[in-house]
Formats: structure tokens, C-alpha cells, sequence
């Protein structure tokens, strides 16, 4: 029999603990890491860990399906994430799945209802003129607007919140209990001052068309009067479809709270700025004035010059006209009262709010302009409780998994396990690890698709073992001993062990890439897990079986190692003969 090969296996054959002292040095390395990061366990996803996860579905207007790309998509992903992390919330998970359909994960410990609110409102914002408002479903109450102001004026004076609240009262001149003729004839009036001078002064060669034009805009104003008189912002229902799929051209009606919590209904013109024109607002906490918590806006060069345009007119006009609503998904989420033209490009909104609200109004106009609208096609919560509950049932059959591996190995390998098992450790080790050092940096949440490629992958781990044991069988069978068995079998185990690899690793890689959410766990930790059993194989399996191949128990083929020639039906020994020297000539002697 020809003995083994030198070169990289000859070193390998005589020098096994190489690459035994490198995997030991990379556990405790990536041990410490671990512990000196202060992560010592996975990061858990929201259905182990609990949390809410929203479904967000683009929708386009008819006619434009071709703005659903993934240019916008990746925008509204983008503006998502910081509206999140606005809240304060910085393990939330916002990512598409597919084309249309955007996943907002919410971990436990944020108020999910307020990043509901936040993330899910997803329509376009604007800044539209008040034309009309009062307290919808009541009577009128004076309710104190909010002011704003240039940033170079003073900051929401006392006496400009008082102001306020007399344009507010002033502009509740139709209250519930009022007429219908009333409400009408408030509404007819806003309308016709908000009209633009260019359209009472017509000429006469336009004249003789006047007639069809001014009964195109009575019908339009008839409707808004129904439509206000009607309008009972108190009611979900009617608040869910208030001012819905008005286009920013045309005037509409709204609803909105007003800061003692009571709806308010409103009339509002054309949209005069967006929210693509907003460049930066924030919360800021003015400590010169009285105003205490307030929200500067910033705004983009075109902005300056819409807000400059819309501040001017409705510091002119007279009450209602000089108020304007911020618009948000057809609901007003601010109402500030203007004093005067704002030509600086900045602003500021003041009026009593508390931290929370200001800064939610900050979020609001920072990122309320998303290039597309979306509707929210599922809300799950899990609590924490189930989440544990899963956990646990996934931590109990992995455990079944790895205990049936592991009588499967003993009563089919015997002592050959005492290889196997720890090679099982060893890939567990490293999984659990770097499964806990991936969780800070770069995001990877363990959920539960994820345990279970955990639990698939102490399969394809024991698979690679057996492969491995299956050839060395294979060699003593043909009647070699056990140290040039391991070595003539390894070549052989390993080709197709790295096969086997592959072909999991790249289904796991294309899993990942064309899927998302819960299922790209799966894959990730399928390709993590297959990637590890080729370096636990290699740098600990192999040397470990070349070292134990010189120990007797093994060496022998003891009938409990699972390497007994008898029980294999090996052939008889194969041995060395030499070749029969050829006849030497007498002469030649």
C-alpha cells in the first residue's frame, strides 16, 4: 500500500493541533468580544421578543402606477426610518418586502400607538389656507390657535396668543346649533374672500362666459356647504374619509384637535405650500419668551417663496382667512394663526404645547412628505408573553433536534460520537456568538424563522460528520488501518462535504435575496450555520479524528468504536509486498 501523500495533507496528518489551537483562539476572541460589548444573548426579533409590526402598501393615483418604484420606495423606507427614529425608538425594523409593500417592526417598549400614528400616516403634506372652522358636534368654544411667527419677531407673545384666540372665536361665526341657512351663508362668505381679485374683475370679452363659470363655482360652493354642514368630526368614520383624495388644487373640508382635545371641522382652501418644501423642522425649548415649547421650520429656497406668498395674503385678510392648517393624510394637525408676512425662509409655530407634541410636530413636517401614499393593510402585536412563550417552544425542539442527532450518532457511530458531539458544541458555540455580536452591528434580530434554520442547520452539520465517518468506514472495509483510512478518506469526504455546502449556502443566499422580513431570518442563519460547519469540519473534525486515529481504542477497531473491522465486513489486511528483484547475470557479476 502506498503511503500517504506530503505536502499540505502530509502536515495536516502530523500536525493536527494547528488548526485545533486556531478555532480555540477564535471562540475565546469572539467570546470576549461578545462580553466586552455588553451583548451577551441574540438581539430577539418582535415575535420572540414582542412588539408590534405594520404592513404598509403603496397605492398610486390612477394613471400614475409607474411612480411605485423602487427609487420612491427606498425614499419612503428612508423617511420612515427617521420618523421612527424620531420617537426616540432605534431597534425598530422599517424594510419593503416586494414591490409594493413596505414592514415597520416596533420593538416592545415604545408607545406603538403613537409610532402607529407616525409611521402609518403617509400621505402627502401640505399648507392650506382656513377659509372656515368651529368645534364640530358642540358648541363653539374659544380655543386658543397656535401663532407663527418669523424667527427674527418676537416669539408667541401673550398678547398674540390672546389674539389668537379672538380669531378663533371670530371664526366660529356658525356654530352646530345655528341654521343651515346660517352655516351657508359663513361658508359662501369665507369662499368669496378668498377669491383672488384677477376673478371679480373679468372683462367683457369674458363676460358673456361668466355666467356658465359663476354657476360652476356656486355648484362647487354649494357642495362644500353641504359637505361642512354635514361634516361631524367627532365620528371615526367620517373623520376616516374627511378631506380624502381632495386634490391640492381644489378647496376641501377637514378635521382636526384642537389643544383641548375637542374636534374641530374645517373649510379649507387650495394648498399654497408641501411638505417637500419644509427642509428641516425641530422641537426646540425657548427659553427667552414665555412660549416654552416650540417648532421651527426651515425652508427650501421655493418654499421661502410660497410661505412668503401665503404668510402675506393671510396677514392681510380678516378673520378666518388669516389662519392656515397643516395638512397631514386630510387631517389637520396644526392651525397656526399668522400676524405677518413670514419672508425669511424660517418660522416658528409656538402656542401651549408639551414636549411630546412639539416634537410630534416636528416629526410631522421633517417627514411628512413621502413620494408615495400608503395604506395600512395589517397592525400584529405580539406581547411579550407570547413571545416568550415561542422562544421557549423553539428552544425545546432544537433541543429534540439535537438530542435525536446525538442518539442517532451514538447507536449508529458509538465511539466515533466523542468526535461528533463536540464538533456539535463547538458549531453551537460559534453560532450563539456571532449571532450575538451581528445583533449590534448590523441589526440582525433572532426570530423565530431564524431558530428554526438554526435547528435545520445541526442537520446539515451531522451530515457533514457522517459523510466523513462514511468514507473512513469505507476504506477500512477495503482492509486498511484506521490512520491511512482517515487520510486516503478525507480527500473524498471532503469534495463532496463542500459540494453539499454549496448547494445549501447558495439556496440560502438566493432565499435572502428574494425575499424579506421573517423569512430572510431563515436564510441568513441557514447560510450563517453552513458557512461555520465547512470551518468547524476542516479546523477542528479532521484534526481532531487524526488524533484520535493514533489511540489505540481507535486504532484497534474496538467493537464499541464504531470503526470494527469484523462488524464493517473489511476485506483482509492489505500489505506491503516488495517486487521480485530480476535475475542478475553471471557474466555481468
Amino acid at each position: 500500500m502506498a503511503a500517504p501523500k506530503r505536502g499540505r495533507s502530509g502536515s495536516a496528518q502530523s500536525k493536527p493541533w494547528r488548526p485545533l489551537g486556531f478555532i480555540l483562539i477564535a471562540i475565546v476572541a469572539l467570546t470576549g468580544g461578545m462580553f466586552a460589548s455588553g451583548h451577551n444573548t441574540p438581539r430577539l426579533g418582535i415575535d420572540l421578543a414582542g412588539g408590534t409590526s405594520i404592513t404598509l402598501r403603496a397605492v398610486a393615483e390612477p394613471g400614475q402606477e409607474s411612480a411605485i418604484n423602487k427609487t420612491n420606495m427606498d425614499t419612503a423606507v428612508d423617511i420612515m426610518n427617521r420618523r421612527v427614529n424620531g420617537l426616540g425608538v432605534s431597534e425598530a425594523e422599517v424594510q419593503t418586502q416586494g414591490n409594493k409593500n413596505i414592514i415597520v417592526n416596533i420593538p416592545k417598549g415604545t408607545n406603538s400607538k403613537e409610532a402607529r400614528q407616525q409611521v402609518g400616516t403617509t400621505a402627502k403634506l401640505y399648507f392650506r389656507p382656513v377659509l372656515a372652522t368651529e368645534v364640530s358636534g358642540g358648541a363653539a368654544t374659544a380655543t386658543p390657535s397656535p401663532s407663527a411667527s418669523s424667527s427674527a419677531s418676537d416669539k408667541a407673545t401673550d398678547k398674540a396668543t390672546d389674539k389668537a384666540t379672538d380669531k378663533s372665536t371670530s371664526s366660529s361665526s356658525a356654530t352646530p346649533s345655528a341654521t343651515a341657512t346660517s352655516q351657508g351663508r359663513a361658508v359662501t362668505d369665507a369662499l368669496k374672500a378668498d377669491a383672488t381679485p384677477s376673478a371679480s374683475t373679468s372683462s367683457k370679452a369674458s363676460s358673456s362666459a361668466s355666467p356658465s363659470a359663476s354657476s360652476s363655482s356656486d355648484d362647487g360652493t354649494s357642495k362644500l356647504q353641504a359637505q361642512y354642514a354635514a361634516l361631524d368630526c367627532t365620528k371615526k368614520s367620517v373623520r376616516a374619509t374627511a378631506g380624502k383624495g381632495a386634490k391640492p388644487t381644489d378647496s376641501t373640508v377637514a378635521c382636526g384637535q384642537n389643544s383641548q382635545k375637542q374636534w374641530q371641522k374645517y373649510i379649507l382652501g387650495p394648498a399654497e405650500v408641501d411638505g417637500t418644501d419644509v427642509k428641516k423642522a425641530q422641537a426646540v425649548f425657548n427659553t427667552q419668551t414665555a412660549a416654552g415649547w416650540t417648532v421651527t421650520m426651515d425652508f427650501t429656497g421655493k418654499g421661502a417663496k410660497k410661505f412668503a406668498d401665503i404668510t402675506g395674503k393671510l396677514a392681510q385678510n380678516q378673520s378666518p382667512q388669516n389662519q392656515f392648517a397643516i395638512v397631514l393624510d386630510g387631517e389637520v394637525v396644526s392651525d397656526p394663526y399668522v400676524k405677518q408676512a413670514l419672508t425669511g425662509g424660517n418660522a416658528e409655530i409656538s402656542g401651549s404645547f408639551t414636549q411630546e407634541e412639539a416634537q410630534g410636530l416636528a416629526n410631522m413636517l421633517s417627514y411628512g412628505a413621502l413620494p408615495l401614499s400608503f395604506k395600512e393593510d395589517s397592525v400584529t402585536t405580539v406581547t411579550a408573553a407570547l413571545g416568550g412563550e415561542q422562544l421557549h417552544a423553539g428552544l425545546i425542539a432544537g433541543a429534540i433536534g439535537l438530542a435525536l442527532v446525538v442518539l442517532y450518532l451514538l447507536v449508529f457511530y458509538r465511539g466515533l460520537s466523542v468526535i461528533a458531539i463536540p464538533s456539535l458544541m463547538v458549531s453551537a458555540i460559534l453560532t450563539y456568538v456571532i449571532m450575538s455580536l451581528l445583533g449590534p452591528t448590523i441589526g440582525f434580530a433572532l426570530n423565530l424563522p431564524a431558530v428554526c434554520g438554526a435547528i435545520v442547520a445541526i442537520g446539515i452539520t451531522a451530515d457533514s460528520f457522517i459523510v466523513f465517518f462514511e468514507r473512513i468506514r469505507d476504506e477500512i472495509r477495503e482492509g486498511r488501518s484506521l490512520r491511512p483510512a482517515v487520510e486516503r478518506a478525507w480527500p473524498r469526504a471532503r469534495r463532496t462535504i463542500l459540494v453539499s455546502d454549496f448547494v445549501s449556502f447558495l439556496a440560502a443566499a438566493v432565499l435572502f435575496i428574494v425575499t424579506v422580513g421573517k423569512v430572510q431570518g431563515f436564510a441568513f442563519t441557514l447560510g450563517l450555520t453552513t458557512v461555520l460547519d465547512v470551518v468547524v469540519v476542516f479546523l477542528f473534525t479532521k484534526p481532531l479524528m487524526t488524533i484520535l486515529a493514533r489511540r489505540k481504542f481507535f486504532a484497534s477497531g474496538h467493537k464499541w468504536s464504531g470503526l470494527d473491522p469484523k462488524a464493517l465486513g473489511a476485506k483482509p489486511p492489505l500489505r506491503r509486498t516488495r517486487r521480485p528483484h530480476a535475475p542478475v547475470d553471471p557474466k555481468e557479476a
